[in-house]
């Protein structure tokens, strides 16, 4: 059995993240379409999915209720460090 050629593997890659990066570079400096997303966009796929403050409040349940500032079920904190 043959063994594998790494270095050849790994030139290959080399290139193909040379052409990807020149790639980049050219639609960047031509501007780019305005149909491509940015990378958050595409991360939280919100284009052209915004909710309106209205819609916002109906979805949110039972935080709508809650004053600002409220600490609520669905906040994202951490609790605080025990010293």
């Amino acid at each position: 059995m043959a063994k594998p050629n790494y270095s050849f593997e790994k030139r290959q890659r080399e290139l193909a993240k040379k052409k990807k990066k020149e790639e980049k570079k050219a639609s960047r400096k031509a501007g780019g379409s305005e149909d491509e997303l940015t990378p958050n966009e595409a991360a939280l796929g919100l284009v052209g999915d915004v909710p309106d403050a209205a819609d916002s409040a109906d979805s949110a349940g039972e935080a709508a209720d809650a004053p600002e500032g409220a600490n609520t079920a669905a906040s994202h904190t951490t609790p605080p460090a025990k010293p």
